[in-house]
This record gives structure tokens, C-alpha cells and sequence, in this order.
């Protein structure tokens, strides 16, 4: 075994700090390091050739690389280690920069010994390291998405262009979603339907996208590559190939008339239909909860379209990734009982609004007021209904919703100039382009902002609606009459969001929409490899938003399946057979659910495997191994760490890379100074960290333990760090139970943005630690 340790000076950033001579010294002491080298960056070209000559000449199969972090450039020297034909896993990084030179600027000769026992720790790890492969996995390269909403459309259409094929499975009888319901759309008040209409039709159109409409998915098995797909259609009753769509013949002779749910409730249909005129398919349906089966549609039909044998059908195919566009549901306002939604016919959704004032509505356009039937003189939005309350389970701001009665006021106002308009708000979010200038326009017409929450709606003795609220910046309480009130509801998750989180397994947040990977940098990526989100199934947004986000999604279903295999990740979960006992443990903790029992030994898929190691932890018999973070390597870096036993309380830091390790990266970036007792190690997640890892470190001589991992319901492993949570809670009375202090253990959930909370914590942990005493000192005394 042959080492190279290099040390990069990083211009003076790190031997500003650190004595890299003796550091160099140091490292050349080591078992199995035959060449150490001090560069001045080891990044630039020169310090790369430098690698690759040694490689070559000395005939080194393992490099340590000591230097800034490996979220930087982790990825530049496996490449170099590629180029000089080494295998590029056989790399090991010593972040003696952002987490020791930049913060430790006040202890140069603590900073050193701490970069030194990096380096020993690195070197450690790397003895253990194996040379791991990548494997190439052929794929399906047809696209499922789910939800022909504007987003969904969006996606389906620029994979299409792009020559992918795209099954387009919509639980409706039309695409089109919320978007084809509205009048207009805010900030430049363009027909709705003018600019969604003709992307609807090339969805039906185009070569390359089959669309299933009255259709859900009801199971996915396989993994990204290959996800084989299970779809349930409902029946039409309407033969597609055959409906000219000429609903007026069919339409005419059905006896039975109902409630339109396409017109939020307010017009009538027939129980065959046309959900809307600019439907895609053009196709009528029979709606059987309606019809009563008299078979004067089908006597009717000039086309003979009308099918009542058809059943439900079962389609099953395989996709290589699934970007899901869901869309949301609005808020019940009937929830909010103070505000009269259901009691009153006078009170209705800004929705329903929508739905009066399109010229394809249930009144053509014309607004009244549904108990008078004439045109109101005085109309209250009341925002906020279902947002922004804690009450209803809904703490968060729908976005949308100021603008969206902006925008219906102005076209009141436009259409019928007398009326009064009053718009009842907490906060006017208007943050968007040209959102601030549309809010101006609006009080420009003349129409009113009241801020403050209405307290409730009630009717006088004849019927009139009155509104009780206060002007907070007046300071007043009012009551005014109002003859029709628009409640701004406020946008929820679909209705079969729990069914959808099972079928696909994926995570949701505590407002109850889909999670992404990461809120910023991955905004379309769900937990699960090759399922991406776009639109409202990740929360509230704006229809430009959706469409970004739809384009998104189907640029990164594109890279993933651009060449026609995938590469495996070499640093996923495997499991030694011979040491299954066949618990099942693993096969609950993970909720990947990447793992399944077979013939009583767990099998990880190890393609698609999201590698958090939480099943690692979780295995009562070690059976399970996570390739290049063994438990081996990780308690080698815990010996290395506690070698070299110091006056000053040692602790040892289990980091996860997603989070508190970027965390700390951050605290250096900033130059957040703090004590330089902490050793860092990084892991996947704080699910990887085995209670044994803990205890080992005591074993050691560790005078404190810190199990750091992302905030709770953020992790990157959806619900990794929970596991992590409950072990820590047990160990840490297990620790009680043994004699070591409870306190010795310290766990944070912390946000990669929170430097100088980190450098708070290692302070206050040092001081603490230093009040306790040196391990061993609560055996000499007892039980605590």
C-alpha cells in the first residue's frame, strides 16, 4: 500500500494559519504514506500534474488530497485520480480549510495539530478504502406524467419535442386543470383559455405523447430506469375514435340535468357532456353517477359513439422516469363557518367568480347576485380564507390569492364601473414582475384596501350580507352592508395526496404537499431517483412558476435519460447474506422501500438505492454494509481522531454531507470563529450513525459526541434523520445507564445556511464538557 498525501496551501488562506511544514513532517510519519507533497494550489493545473506524475513514478494507489472541502473539488481530483489510471474512489479529502485554517485563525498551533489528526484520520480511512465500480444499466426512455395541468402540459411538450415519448395520464375527462377554468390571468390579464387552448391541442396532437385521460396510477414497482407502471382508466361509455364531440345531439335527448363540477357548481349539465367547450379530448363523457341508463343518448348519437359495455381497464407499461404535476385542490371554504360559505348564496369563492365572469360560464359572463338576480353595488373580497391560519391547519401564504382578486376586481370594476369594491386583506403580496404595478393599478380604479381580518359575515333581517371587521390602520371596528362577498380561498394539496404519497412513495411536508429534495437547489427533485415535481404538487406558485418548473422537470427527466443507461451509485447499501438473520428491520427503516426480503435475507436495489445508510445503523447483526462508509473506515477515522489524548475536551462529530457539514463549511466561509476541539467525520446522513460509533468514541477517550443531521422534515433522505432522532433518545439513556453522562451526547438539527448557530453549539458544548469533566471522571463518582 502505497499513499500520497498532498497538502495545498491555498495561497495563504491555509498556511496563513497552519504550519504546513510541520504538518508536512507530520504527515510523512505515517504508516503507508510514501510521498507528501506541499503545493501552493493544489486545484490549479500544475497541482493536478502533479498528482498524476507522482501516481505514475511512485507508483501510489491511494491519495490524500489535504486542502479546501469536498463539496468544492472532490470531484476535480477523482478526476485526476481517473486520468492517471487510478481508480477514482481510492481518494480521501482533509477539509483543512473551511473547517480549520479559516476557522481557528486564533490558534494557529491548536489549527495545526487539528489539520494534522485530519490528515491522520483520511489516512486512516483510506487503508480501508476498495476500488468500487460504476455500473451501466440500460433504460426506458419514455416519460410518464401525471396531471395535464398547465404544468404537466408544459413537460409532456418539451419532452416531446425533444423526441421522448410521454404518457400523459389525466384524472379528468379534459386536460387542462385549474388554468382552462379561469377568465383571465394576472399581471397581464390575457384570456386564459386563448393561450392554454392551443397547447391543450397540441398535447393531442403530437406523435409522441399518448394521452389517457379518466385514468389514475394505481401502483409503481421498479426504480428509475425502469418504473413499471400500473393505470386504471375509467369507463367513458363514449367510444373516443368515434365522438365527433357534437354534445348538442347527445346532450339535447338526456333526461337527467345536474350540477356542473366544472362550473364549481353554479350551472347545469347533462349527465352526457362536454366538460368545457375547448375539452381535449373532444370527446363527450357519461357521468354514471347520473345516468340513469335510458339509452336515448345512443339512440341519439349520429356517430353510434356510445359504449355502456365499457369497464375499467387496466394499462401497464414502463417508463424510465415520472415527473408528477398533480396540480392542488382548494380550500373548503364551508371551513371557515364565521364567513357563511354554504349558508348564505350570496357568499361565494373567488373560483366561482372566475366561473360568472367567463364568457363560457353558467352566465355568460354577466355577474349577479344569486339571491336578487341583479348586478351588486357593493362587493367584498376577503383574502386569506384557508392561508395564513393556524386554525384550519394551513399556516402558510397561498400566493396567489391577492393577486387573483386583483385581478377580478379590476375586471368588475372594468365591466360594471359603479360598483364598489373593497378588497379585506392581512398582507398584499405582490412580489412577483410587474406585480407591484398591477397592485398599483388596482387602487388606481378607485378600489379600496382594508387591512385587517374579517371576524365574520352575517345577514340582516332581509337577507342583506353585513361584514364585522376591523380597519387595523384606522384603528376602527365596522359593520357594512356588502351584496356579494368573494372569499379567496387559499390552495391545498389534492384530495388523494396520501394515496399518491404510497403509490409513489414519496415524502410530504407538514403543509401537506410533496416534498423536493432540497427548496433551492433542487426544486423539482423529489427523494426518490427519476421522480421529479412540477407546479403546485410542491406547494402554491403562480402559473408562470408551474411552467418553469414543468420545463425543469422535463429537462432533468432528459439528462437522466439522455444516453440510454444510468450509471449505479457504487456507494449504496449491500448486504452480506451470510450474516442476514432475516430481522426485516431494514426493510422498515427504509422508506426508499429499496429493500424487500427474499427468501428471508434482505436485497437492497442497489441501482437506486438512495445510499442514507439509516439501514446500515438500524442492522442488529452488521449485515449490511454501505460500500466506501463501512463501519470499518468509520472506526478507524473515531482511532485515528482519539490517538493523541489532549488537556482540552476532544470531541468527535458525526456530520451529515447534506447539511451540517455544508453547515460548517459555511461557519469558514464566513470566518465564524470557534474552539478547536471538534474532529469532524463525514457521513451520508445522521441515520448512517451506528449508536457503536458513539460508544466506540467513548471507548476511546472522546470527552463529548455531537450527532449533527438536518433539520427535522428536511432531510435530504426524507425520514432518515427521525430514525436518528429516536437512536440518540435511547442511547443517550443507555449512556445514563452505564455511567457516562447523558450530556456527553449532543444532537443538532440544523439547516446548511446556519454557520453561526453551528459555532455556537461547538462553544457552548466545549463549556459544558469542561464543567463535566474528562471522560471517565462520572465512573469514578457513580452513576449520575
Amino acid at each position: 500500500m502505497r499513499i500520497g498525501v498532498y497538502i495545498c496551501h491555498c495561497g495563504l488562506n491555509i498556511a496563513h494559519v497552519i504550519n504546513v511544514r510541520s504538518l508536512q513532517e507530520k504527515a510523512g510519519s505515517l504508516e503507508d504514506v510514501a510521498v507528501v507533497r506541499d503545493i501552493q494550489f493544489m486545484c490549479s493545473d500544475s497541482g493536478q500534474d502533479a498528482i498524476i506524475e507522482d501516481i505514475k513514478e511512485n507508483k501510489l494507489d491511494r491519495i490524500l488530497v489535504a486542502a479546501c472541502s469536498p463539496h468544492l473539488h472532490e470531484p476535480t481530483f477523482k478526476r485526476v485520480l481517473t486520468k492517471a489510471g487510478l481508480n477514482p474512489f481510492m481518494l480521501e479529502m482533509a477539509n483543512i480549510r473551511e473547517q480549520c485554517s479559516w476557522v481557528h485563525q486564533e490558534e494557529p498551533q491548536m489549527a495545526t495539530q487539528k489539520a494534522f489528526d485530519l490528515i491522520r484520520m483520511g489516512v486512516a480511512r483510506l487503508r480501508l478504502l476498495d476500488p468500487l465500480q460504476v455500473q451501466k444499466v440500460p433504460v426506458t426512455k419514455d416519460v410518464l406524467v401525471i396531471g395535464g395541468g398547465v404544468a404537466g402540459i408544459e413537460a409532456a411538450l418539451t419532452l416531446a419535442d425533444s423526441g421522448y415519448h410521454v404518457v400523459m395520464v389525466e384524472k379528468e375527462p379534459t386536460i387542462g386543470g385549474k388554468m382552462a377554468l379561469l377568465n383571465e390571468v394576472f399581471p397581464t390579464n390575457d384570456c386564459s383559455i386563448c393561450v392554454l387552448a392551443p397547447k391543450m391541442t397540441d398535447v393531442q396532437n403530437h406523435p409522441n405523447i399518448d394521452l389517457i385521460t379518466m385514468a389514475e396510477v394505481s401502483e409503481v414497482t421498479g426504480s428509475v430506469g425502469n418504473f413499471h407502471v400500473t393505470v386504471k382508466r375509467r369507463p367513458r361509455y363514449v367510444d373516443e375514435d368515434k365522438c365527433k364531440g357534437c354534445v348538442e345531439e347527445c346532450g339535447r335527448v338526456c333526461p337527467v340535468e345536474m350540477a356542473n363540477p366544472f362550473d364549481s357548481g353554479l350551472g347545469k349539465t347533462k349527465a352526457i357532456n362536454m366538460p368545457i367547450p375547448q375539452a381535449v379530448p373532444q370527446v363527450v363523457y357519461i357521468d354514471s353517477k347520473y345516468c340513469v341508463g335510458c339509452g336515448l343518448c345512443k339512440q341519439a348519437c349520429p356517430a353510434d359513439a356510445i359504449d355502456y359495455t365499457q369497464q375499467e381497464e387496466s394499462l401497464e407499461f414502463t417508463v424510465g422516469a415520472i415527473i408528477l404535476a398533480t396540480g392542488y385542490s382548494l380550500f373548503d371554504a364551508a371551513r371557515k363557518t364565521e364567513y357563511g360559505y354554504g349558508l348564505y348564496p350570496d357568499v361565494i369563492t373567488n373560483m366561482e367568480l372566475e366561473r360568472l365572469l367567463n364568457a363560457a360560464g353558467p352566465t355568460r359572463g354577466k355577474v349577479v347576485v344569486p339571491s336578487t338576480g341583479q348586478i351588486p353595488g357593493k362587493v367584498a373580497f376577503i383574502q386569506c380564507v384557508g392561508s395564513r391560519d393556524e386554525k384550519v391547519g394551513n399556516p402558510y401564504c397561498s400566493r396567489v390569492c391577492c393577486m387573483a382578486s386583483m385581478k377580478n376586481a379590476q375586471l368588475l370594476k372594468e365591466r360594471y364601473p359603479d360598483i364598489e369594491i373593497s378588497i379585506h386583506y392581512i398582507d398584499v403580496r405582490a412580489s412577483g414582475e410587474m406585480y407591484e404595478e398591477y397592485y398599483a393599478r388596482t387602487q388606481s380604479m378607485g378600489i379600496d384596501f382594508i387591512r385587517g381580518r374579517v371576524a365574520e359575515v352575517m345577514p340582516d333581517a332581509a337577507g342583506r350580507l353585513y361584514l364585522r371587521y376591523e380597519d387595523t390602520l384606522a384603528g376602527e371596528v365596522h359593520e357594512e352592508p356588502y351584496d356579494l362577498v368573494v372569499l379567496a380561498t387559499g390552495l391545498e394539496n389534492v384530495p388523494d395526496a396520501d394515496r399518491i404519497s404510497r403509490v409513489f412513495n414519496l415524502s410530504r411536508r407538514p403543509d401537506r404537499f410533496f416534498s423536493i429534495a432540497h427548496p433551492k437547489m433542487k426544486p423539482v427533485d423529489s427523494h426518490v431517483k427519476g421522480i421529479y415535481i412540477a407546479g403546485c404538487a410542491s406547494g402554491p406558485k403562480e402559473i408562470q412558476v408551474s411552467i418553469a418548473q414543468g420545463s425543469a422537470a422535463a429537462s432533468k427527466a432528459m439528462q437522466l435519460l439522455s444516453k440510454g443507461e444510468l450509471e449505479s451509485d457504487p456507494l449504496s447499501a449491500h448486504v452480506e447474506a451470510d450474516a442476514c438473520i432475516g430481522c426485516g428491520i431494514c426493510e422498515d427503516v427504509c422508506k426508499f422501500n429499496k429493500i424487500s426480503m427474499v427468501d428471508r435475507k434482505a436485497v437492497v436495489e442497489e441501482l437506486s438505492c438512495m445510499g442514507c445508510g439509516a439501514c446500515s445503523a438500524s442492522c442488529p447483526s452488521d449485515a449490511i454494509t454501505m460500500r466506501n462508509s463501512t463501519d470499518e473506515q468509520i472506526m478507524a477515522q473515531i482511532q485515528a481522531a482519539t490517538e493523541v489524548r489532549s488537556e482540552f475536551p476532544l470531541i468527535i462529530a458525526f456530520l451529515c454531507n447534506w447539511c451540517s457539514y455544508t453547515c460548517a463549511d459555511l461557519a469558514g466561509t464566513s470566518r465564524i470563529q470557534y474552539p478547536t476541539n471538534i474532529r469532524p467525520i463525514r457521513v451520508s446522513c445522521a441515520g448512517r450513525v451506528d449508536p457503536a460509533f458513539v460508544l466506540e468514541s467513548f471507548e476511546r477517550g472522546a470527552d463529548g459526541v455531537l450527532v449533527a443531521g438536518c433539520r427535522l422534515g428536511e432531510c435530504h433522505y426524507v425520514f432518515a434523520n427521525y430514525h436518528a432522532k429516536h437512536r440518540m433518545e435511547s442511547l443517550q439513556k443507555v449512556l445514563d445507564d452505564i455511567g457516562i453522562a447523558p450530556q456527553r451526547l449532543r444532537v443538532e438539527w440544523i439547516s446548511a445556511a446556519e454557520g453561526e448557530r453551528f459555532a455556537n453549539s461547538i462553544r457552548t458544548f466545549v463549556e459544558e464538557l469542561e464543567k463535566i469533566g474528562p471522560i471517565g471522571s462520572e465512573l469514578q463518582e457513580g452513576p449520575q
